[in-house]
């Protein structure tokens, strides 16, 4: 007789209790909702704490941020940007560089909620399998958001970017954009595994650039507890940047995940019932080596 085989993160609960086991998951889910109220209330109730959106806005009328993939863009088109859109960008740069880069895509992103949704309906539904695609296709079309921006002297990734749309698509209504956002979850549920996030998004593939030197990092400080139950793998959005910090002690590979693919989403933090994951800055404890990182 066939056992069934235990869900995802059910020994953290039994180890560590319910909470401790959601608790950075559904900090995640505060700070991406939090953050989109913010933008929301405005339009909706008059309370204009943060004007703009995720790619320019201020906040209070006096905090500029800029996202700087949207300023980098803006240079290729031949315009010059305003000096408030450039201390923006360097305040969102120099926050990101500290905390990872691709800490936008868990804590921040809308569209994360979407694919994470999706993700986990798929773990379900035990849907395997899918179309390939390699994960340096974002790089592709990161370098071809800005020949289009370079070649035709306007933003042609604003008028297709999910977040945006998502973003306008709350205040004015979602129109077509649906069909945008409805296709992402329906790739990632159906045809490929993390395809969107892991796979396609320029704007992932920016942020993780960024994020390769950041200061913040998740290290498997206790990894001689993993019992290779695989909880750490089965939630992560970027599972190969697990391995080499896991199981690479032999090879003198040290604790901190280092690749600037890893979201510092913390889920295997939450998962994980023998607490091999923690937060540590980048240097902390025994890092002989950088091998793993990208």
């Amino acid at each position: 007789m066939s056992r069934t085989p235990t869900p995802v993160g059910f020994d953290a609960i039994e180890a560590k209790g319910w909470w401790h086991a959601h608790r950075w998951l559904l900090l995640r889910r505060s700070s991406q909702l939090g953050i989109l109220a913010l933008f929301l209330v405005g339009p909706w109730f008059g309370w204009w704490i943060v004007k703009g959106n995720l790619s320019y806005s201020y906040t209070l009328n006096t905090l500029p941020l800029t996202d700087p993939l949207l300023l980098l863009q803006v240079l290729l088109t031949g315009h010059v940007p305003e000096r408030n859109a450039v201390i923006g960008a360097l305040i969102v740069l120099a926050f990101y560089l500290v905390v990872g880069g691709r800490v936008f895509c868990a804590w921040v992103c809308p569209v994360n909620i979407v694919t994470d949704a999706a993700s986990s309906l798929r773990r379900k539904l035990d849907i395997r399998g899918g179309a390939e695609v390699p994960r340096n296709a974002r790089y592709w079309l990161l370098g071809l958001i800005f020949s289009l921006a370079a070649a035709t002297g306007s933003i042609v990734w604003e008028l297709v970017n999910p977040v945006s749309m998502l973003h306008r698509g709350l205040i004015f209504g979602m129109g077509s954009g649906w069909l945008l956002i409805v296709g992402i979850f329906l790739l990632d549920l159906f045809v490929m595994k993390r395809g969107w996030c892991s796979h396609l998004c320029p704007v992932g593939a920016f942020y993780g650039l960024l994020g390769r030197k950041s200061l913040l990092r998740v290290h498997a400080s206790q990894r001689s507890a993993c019992n290779d139950c695989l909880d750490c793998y089965a939630v992560c959005p970027e599972q190969h940047v697990i391995k080499l910090p896991l199981k690479g002690a032999a090879k003198g590979v040290g604790p901190a995940i280092l690749s600037g693919d890893c979201t510092n989403c913390a889920r295997c933090i939450d998962v994980c019932a023998k607490n091999v994951f923690t937060f540590h800055s980048r240097n902390h404890g025994d890092q002989s080596t950088d091998a793993g990182a990208p």
